[in-house]
């Protein structure tokens, strides 16, 4: 016989008690049923406020890394101020050498004792990144150069720095010190 062949009369199981086995599952399966949509809300409710968590972490960390950039340019720029504004203080001892070293001397022990000086000054300028500005024979440029006098010569073009009366300096692409100059045409 076959599972399919068997009467519930067979069994000795009266038909009473099927019934009963029934009604058990159908409530479980409807206590289930109320239970999934307090379940499912309750997810909804925890997968949003993962989400607020989320968004805040990452607008917490945004502002972080923007903090962190901020400070750093801020770092940069004020040791680029303060290194301009200790070269602006040396650069008239600079133009005091080269103004003693154009003057005659007739101790040459002196004299040689100047020129290492000044040697020495310029290469310190020089690892720091400060260089001197072409001027002499170059068109004038009002962002570097600082034209205090035009002079009218026909040998010159138009605009061409015929006189430096003060050098100028630059460290990397910022101006310390404006060249002083007489602009010819």
């Amino acid at each position: 016989m076959s599972k399919k062949d068997i009467d519930a009369s067979e069994l000795d199981v009266p038909v009473s008690e099927e019934e009963p086995e029934k009604k058990e599952t159908d409530s479980a399966e409807s206590e289930e049923s109320e239970k999934t949509p307090d379940i499912t809300e309750k997810l909804d409710k925890i997968t949003a406020e993962l989400g607020e968590a989320n968004d805040k972490y990452l607008r917490l960390y945004a502002e972080y890394d923007n903090y962190r950039k901020r400070t750093a340019k801020e770092k940069t720029q004020t040791y680029g101020d303060a290194t301009v504004k200790c070269i602006q203080e040396i650069l008239p001892v600079l133009d005091s050498f080269e103004r003693a070293l154009d003057a005659e001397c007739t101790d040459e022990k002196f004299k040689s004792g100047m020129v290492m000086i000044h040697t020495q000054l310029t290469d310190i300028l020089k690892k720091l990144g400060v260089t001197e500005m072409e001027a002499l024979g170059c068109q004038f440029d009002p962002n570097i150069h600082n034209a205090i006098k035009k002079t009218e010569d026909e040998s010159l073009g138009e605009n061409e720095i015929c006189e430096v009366f003060q050098k100028g300096y630059m460290l990397g692409d910022r101006v310390i010190r404006h060249a002083v100059v007489a602009v010819a045409n």
